[in-house]
């Protein structure tokens, strides 16, 4: 299975941290965000990883080249102008191929555990959801007791940013800058979206106190292990 990592937006959230730094570029925890994903992916046995930038596309491919410093094959997906999540992933399609891939969004940080994952048995996709942050008290989606997801019911979950996609779910799509979370509606419409709720560590790295979070998390995590 390929992997694919969403590091196209332009950060806004994160201003002024990114007015000179991408946001997968912001360092957490002693090293960029974008590393940690990595490191855990090659950890899991990936060994092919696309990533698609945008906003200062360049300073990313510079700072990880290939992916050989990461036990990894990295394929850039170099976009114009961001494209959305779908858009991104539409763009990318003659990358990842035809099997299912692991999407993950790059402003996440979460300990899943990537060895292991369901089969999608005709679904067209596999979505990991987490408790509700504060900042997202009302969820996105509620997922029932034989693992299914769906727009209604309680209690409701957020979408984690990590999901295992069938490529079919953007390949009928025209090309362009299109957002991913109407296709997932549709397909949960369609009753072809499974979940699971995982209670992991997870958090969204999407403003500069959720980043300062993290990395004083991360910091204390390591001493910890060192005096261990």
């Amino acid at each position: 299975m390929k992997a694919m990592i969403l590091a196209a937006g332009l950060g806004k959230r994160m201003r002024p941290l990114t007015d000179h730094c991408p946001k997968p570029l912001l360092p957490v925890g002693g090293k960029p965000l974008i590393v940690h994903h990595l490191e855990r992916l090659a950890g899991a046995g990936f060994q092919e990883v696309v990533i698609n930038v945008s906003y200062r596309g360049e300073q990313i491919r510079d700072a990880l080249g290939n992916g050989q410093a990461y036990g990894l094959q990295i394929f850039w997906s170099q976009e114009a102008s961001p494209l959305e999540t779908g858009g991104g992933i539409r763009q990318a399609l003659p990358l990842l191929g035809e099997a299912p891939f692991l999407l993950i969004n790059g402003d996440v940080w979460c300990d899943l555990d990537l060895t292991r994952f369901p089969a999608l048995d005709g679904d067209l996709a596999h979505l990991w959801l987490v408790d509700n942050p504060a900042h997202h008290p009302r969820g996105d989606f509620h997922l029932d007791a034989q693992g299914r997801v769906s727009d209604q019911g309680e209690p409701r979950l957020t979408y984690s940013g990590i999901g295992v996609i069938d490529t079919a779910l953007v390949a009928c799509h025209a090309p362009g800058a299109f957002p991913l979370a109407p296709l997932l509606r549709q397909a949960i419409l369609d009753e072809r979206i499974g979940g699971t709720h995982y209670t992991g560590q997870w958090i969204d790295v999407g403003t500069p106190q959720r980043l300062a979070a993290l990395d004083t998390r991360l910091s204390e995590s390591f001493m910890n292990q060192r005096g261990s």
